[in-house]
């Protein structure tokens, strides 16, 4: 059997689609046929339940109290993926500690079900959960708009990532924007401050186009993928997906949570 593939999706600031490129990520994905586990990783403000108008009775903050394990709380979404929520509003959850962190990686790595790949949508910003679960994870997917904040804050997290987890290799998708020719400069001009003051390789991943269809699905409390799949977006987050399962599942898992992914392989 082979390694489960886990992507992590991260930004330097709220705001940008982080959430719905992870959920629309994992419709496309299951669409094609994989198997695919999301995990809620904005462990305080959690929201990937409520956009896909999921109403679980545990979440996260249940596995780290005592009160069941991960497999209690395992919830199918429309699509045919499966999701892991975390709580909302639950400071005690966003200021858990580096060791909570890795308990969580280590409750992950006792499931038994056979995924194919695994999506982690982190909290924005450069928080210890986002450092702990990008190490453990073989693809670092940060997502950023043309927003002069958004790509300022997206260096930043490249930068914290590379100094605090060793992180060489990022993959960058534009979001949000409104052509091809924006998305690559504005991609240029991210991997041209980072060769500078930093040693990694940036990727980039491709974009999702500026759609009012997002929008409209995030009311219908609906992935666009689901709610409008001829929509600009969806169609661009089949190009990611299709990009995602492009990318190598490396024969060895990597990162510090070598223990994760073998058990997640069986």
């Amino acid at each position: 059997m082979s390694t489960v593939k886990v992507v992590v999706v991260a930004s330097g600031k709220g705001g940008v689609g982080k959430t719905n490129v992870s959920v629309n990520l994992a419709w496309q994905l299951a669409r094609a046929g994989k198997k695919v586990l999301l995990l809620d990783a904005d462990l305080g403000l959690a929201n990937v339940d409520i956009l896909l108008n999921l109403k679980p009775k545990r979440n996260l903050s249940d596995v780290i109290d005592g009160n069941c394990s991960l497999k209690d709380i395992l919830l199918e979404a429309p699509g045919g993926f499966t999701v892991i929520p975390a709580a909302s509003g639950k400071k005690s959850m966003a200021d858990m500690a580096n060791t909570q962190h890795a308990g969580i990686v280590m409750a992950l790595s006792e499931l038994d079900q056979d995924f194919d790949v695994m999506i982690v949508d982190t909290a924005a910003g450069i928080s210890d959960s986002v450092v702990t679960f990008s190490r453990a994870s073989h693809h670092v997917t940060v997502v950023c708009s043309d927003e002069p904040t958004s790509m300022a804050d997206a260096y930043a997290l490249i930068k914290v990532l590379n100094k605090d987890a060793g992180i060489t290799r990022f993959q960058v998708l534009r979001n949000r924007v409104n052509s091809e020719t924006q998305a690559r400069a504005g991609f240029n001009r991210l991997a041209e401050t980072a060769s500078r003051f930093l040693n990694i390789q940036l990727n980039y991943a491709g974009y999702i186009p500026d759609d009012a269809c997002v929008s409209k699905a995030v009311g219908k409390q609906q992935c666009v993928s689901q709610a409008f799949p001829s929509s600009p977006a969806a169609k661009g987050f089949k190009r990611f997906a299709d990009t995602v399962t492009a990318w190598p599942t490396p024969a060895q898992p990597g990162g510090h949570v070598e223990f994760f992914v073998d058990r997640m392989s069986g």
